[in-house]
């Protein structure tokens, strides 16, 4: 069964036609983003992560049809200066990544962190960052770019 759902991708209103099988990252990729990627399918790797009404959620596991006029945020939101926001900007400068297929969670997580403790401790982060896997290992460099963004976000 196919519906229509309405609700705001990155500031802007969609409107779209979904299946009632179908997830969120599937109702993404058909608008052309491609940040939030399924790779467990299961919930548990943080691959998928999507914002929506200013909570985390997986998006692997997100029936499209509950994202009726809902807020939703991907990765790909502009900055309105269209420069890189400093989460983004110190998982660059920290090399907090290698093959790039996780950073979109960890960066989207990064920032839920950083609004709720904006200087978390080390325990903080990787208790934070728990449900966000990396394949390639990265992790210390990511405890780097959380302790950095913290930093470019204070001053």
């Amino acid at each position: 069964m196919q519906r229509n759902i309405r609700f705001m991708l990155n500031g802007r209103p969609v409107e779209v036609q979904v299946g009632n099988h179908q997830n969120l990252v599937e109702v993404l990729q058909g608008q052309g983003l491609f940040g939030a990627r399924e790779s467990c399918a299961q919930g548990l790797c943080g691959c998928c992560t999507v914002i929506v009404n200013g909570a985390a959620v997986s998006g692997c596991l997100t029936l499209a049809p509950l994202i009726e006029g809902a807020d939703v945020r991907t990765i790909e939101e502009a900055q309105p200066d269209g420069q890189l926001d400093p989460v983004q900007q110190a998982f660059v400068e920290t090399g907090a990544f290698q093959c790039g297929f996780c950073t979109p969670g960890f960066v989207l997580m990064t920032r839920q962190l950083l609004d709720a403790h904006p200087q978390p401790s080390d325990d903080e982060i990787r208790h934070y960052l728990a449900g966000n896997l990396c394949r390639c290992a990265a992790y210390p460099e990511i405890i780097n770019a959380v302790r950095l963004a913290a930093a470019k976000r204070k001053g």
